[in-house]
């Protein structure tokens, strides 16, 4: 059993996808911490410094490459290695982003529970390689903002997609479409909250430029 570990740190904002982490990792013997935010889970690192971060990407008040983004920029918290878990940032652009801020690996959702334990247990007892170093804050809101925004094209694509598609079921079919369609609004909500800040952070930081 890995008591000797110090608690892995799961931050996700779905209950029943960290519940899944949270019980897989578990049932191994590893002491779990949970948070449903980037914000949550740096307020837990101030108290318990974890062998391992796995996060979700897409989270309310702050994501998962914000948070990776502030852990690498901090000398006590900058070897913490990270799994990075996503069903939204898949793309070939988003997974190289991730690695490049520093996460040691990219899990794709639905997770299949023994790849994954298998990924734990790799890091945790083989260690990781050199992490790259910490993006500066300008290249780090550059390639965040490509991010967001690609990935805002996308969820309105869907949505567009999903409300002409409703408009043609029969009455039986649509609950389940309509509920993909909240999820992907409230997504893309999400998203948007996300990039308006970004804009804000990058428009102050181009005004103490050219002060």
């Amino acid at each position: 059993m890995p008591t000797s570990y110090r608690p892995i740190l799961v931050v996700e904002d779905v209950p029943n996808v960290q519940e899944l982490l949270e019980v897989t990792l578990r049932f191994k013997g590893y002491p779990v911490l949970t948070a449903s935010n980037g914000k949550e889970a740096l307020e837990m690192i101030e108290k318990h410094i974890p062998s391992l971060i796995i996060t979700d990407i897409l989270m309310p008040k702050m994501d998962g490459f914000a948070l990776v983004q502030k852990l690498r920029t901090e000398t006590h918290t900058n070897h913490i290695p990270v799994i990075f878990v996503s069903a939204t940032y898949i793309t070939a652009e988003d997974k190289k982003f991730a690695l490049s801020l520093g996460g040691v690996r990219f899990i794709e959702k639905p997770i299949d529970t023994e790849d994954f334990l298998l990924t734990v247990a790799e890091i945790l007892t083989q260690g990781i390689s050199t992490l790259p170093r910490p993006m500066g804050k300008e290249e780090f809101y550059r390639g965040y903002r490509e991010r967001l925004e690609s990935k805002l094209r996308h969820k309105n694509t869907q949505i567009a997609r999903t409300e002409r598609l409703l408009q043609t079921l029969p009455p039986d079919q649509k609950p389940a479409f309509e509920s993909m369609l909240s999820n992907s609004i409230n997504d893309r909500d999400e998203i948007q909250s996300e990039l308006d800040k970004l804009y804000d952070l990058l428009n102050g930081l181009h005004t103490k430029l050219d002060a």
